[in-house]
């Protein structure tokens, strides 16, 4: 499981999949989540700007990140 701290309120989710390497891009990103291949929470996420927030779980290619707010 990778843990990514978040330093706002939310990060859109194409960017979360660069940030904790992923992917090997932004473009890479968006394509994977307009493909269906990631989940958030469980299920299926199309929108590749949903905005993530701390208590979430996202799951891609056998990787599982939990968001977590900043202390």
């Amino acid at each position: 499981m990778i843990e990514f701290i978040l330093k706002s309120e939310t990060i859109e989710l194409c960017r979360l999949l660069k940030a904790v390497n992923v992917v090997a891009s932004g473009a890479q990103g968006k394509e994977v989540v307009s493909e269906g291949w990631v989940e958030v929470d469980g299920q299926i996420e199309t929108r590749k700007r949903c905005q993530i927030r701390a208590g979430q779980t996202v799951s891609f290619d056998g990787e599982t990140i939990h968001v977590s707010l900043a202390d």
